[in-house]
């Protein structure tokens, strides 16, 4: 900026009266130099901020653009499998999950989307943490299971003919992948899904509790097929169960099993009940009829 003699000498005047000194040592002529390199200075003091200030802008855009492009990169995936053991996982929501014998969870690193979702191959037990504006989805083979908040659990080992959801707290939503087939549990139900018929039914429960109790390592049959239990006892120990008389399939038994049986004890137990035969080789079991 630039000033006219005039206003250099309002600006002299100004300060020889502050200092109280001589007007006579004075002039606009004489101290304009002077009073040049204060300008001056002012100058490129203020020239130093803008540039400081605009190279903050430039720093804080760069940051802005290096953290929308990590967002927009696609989440790690996490995969956690089982073998003859459960295992509980902590997902980054805070949500508790437990995994049943042979079975696998794939969950993102972080969940960067509107919902929150998960792959699952076998069982699990879920805790959910709440989040409204946040749905968690567990995501199967052939259907989905929708929740806000709740305790559930989802049985969809792939060589089940039935894919099961129970409900055991709040409220969850289970339908086929192209929606066309839906269904809301409540408590102490459970929803099967019939992957050849593509139906859904429900079926209501006098304790929903026993359909978790692989978790304590537990089994409990109450009035179940044949076949159910074979299939239970083959997810869980990791071993193929064929029922050589198709008879038996359909044949109910009620009893439970506590925590440490291993499977020979179980079917001894069975077969010692009169309920059938057994025989083992490297490959499978072989259930006949007594």
């Amino acid at each position: 900026m630039k000033y006219t003699d005039r206003e250099l000498e309002d600006t002299l005047n100004k300060l020889i009266a502050s200092t109280r000194s001589p007007r006579g040592r004075f002039s606009a002529a004489s101290s304009y130099p002077q009073l040049e390199k204060k300008l001056n200075f002012r100058n490129h003091r203020l020239y130093l901020t803008r540039t400081f200030a605009a190279a903050a802008a430039v720093v804080l855009l760069c940051l802005s653009v290096w953290t929308a492009y990590l967002y927009m990169q696609p989440a790690t995936i996490q995969t956690v499998s089982t073998l003859a053991e459960t295992r509980t996982v902590r997902l980054p929501d805070g949500t508790s999950v437990t995994l049943n014998h042979y079975s696998s969870l794939s969950y993102p690193e972080r969940f960067k989307s509107d919902d929150r979702e998960v792959e699952l191959s076998g069982e699990a037990y879920f805790e959910v943490s709440k989040d409204s504006k946040h749905p968690f989805i567990v995501q199967t083979e052939t259907i989905d299971v929708q929740v806000l908040g709740t305790h559930f659990n989802v049985d969809a080992y792939p060589d089940n003919p039935d894919v099961k959801t129970t409900l055991l707290t709040g409220s969850v939503a289970v339908s086929n992948k192209n929606n066309s087939v839906r269904m809301v549990l409540k408590p102490n139900e459970v929803a099967i899904y019939n992957k050849v018929e593509q139906k859904l039914t429900r079926k209501v429960l006098e304790n929903a509790g026993d359909e978790i109790s692989w978790r304590h390592g537990e089994f409990i049959f109450d009035d179940l097929p044949l076949q159910e239990i074979a299939r239970e006892l083959s997810n869980s120990f990791g071993t193929t169960i064929h029922i050589a008389d198709s008879t038996l399939q359909n044949y109910r038994i009620t009893a439970r099993f506590r925590n440490g049986e291993d499977l020979d004890a179980i079917l001894s137990v069975l077969h010692n009940a009169g309920y059938f035969n057994y025989s083992r080789n490297t490959q499978q079991i072989t259930i006949t009829k007594n």
